[in-house]
């Protein structure tokens, strides 16, 4: 198997897309506590993406241009989930560093304990940290293995 330094190693990678790559990645990393794998410039010499890793996940960050582009004000059309070790640590680092949050950390039924913030590029993120284990009959979902 051959393994490049230059991907991901996660199985799944968002790729996100901002207008300052550069303002982005240090904010992500400083807030979220993201590592910075690489930074690519493109053939004008800005940066045109960056890899970030956190635990065994990764996001790309992507530069605004042609059919890419940052999610306007309120709008949604995806956000990221990550698995903390202690969300409300968590929570407080990235309020601290002036993360808009959406929803402080609550308890869930399915077990999780939850906060929900946006990033200066308009991207929300989720983080998670599971709190219980809870079968998904007893909040309401069915297994898929069940059917």
């Amino acid at each position: 198997m051959i393994v490049n330094r230059s991907a991901p190693r996660a199985t799944v990678v968002p790729i996100l897309v901002y207008e300052d790559l550069g303002r982005a990645t240090d904010w992500l990393c400083g807030a979220f506590g993201f590592t910075e794998r690489l930074r690519a410039a493109g053939p004008d010499g800005k940066v045109s993406h960056a890899l970030l890793a956190i635990a065994e996940g990764a996001v790309i960050l992507g530069r605004q241009g042609g059919d890419f582009r940052p999610p306007r004000r309120d709008e949604v059309c995806q956000y990221v989930h990550i698995h903390v070790e202690n969300v409300d640590r968590h929570f407080e680092h990235a309020k601290q560093f002036g993360a808009r949050i959406l929803q402080p950390p609550s308890n869930k039924p399915f077990g999780e304990r939850q906060y929900t913030a946006e990033d200066p590029g308009g991207h929300r993120w989720t983080f998670s940290q599971s709190v219980a284990d809870v079968a998904p009959e007893e909040w309401g979902a069915t297994s898929a293995h069940a059917k």
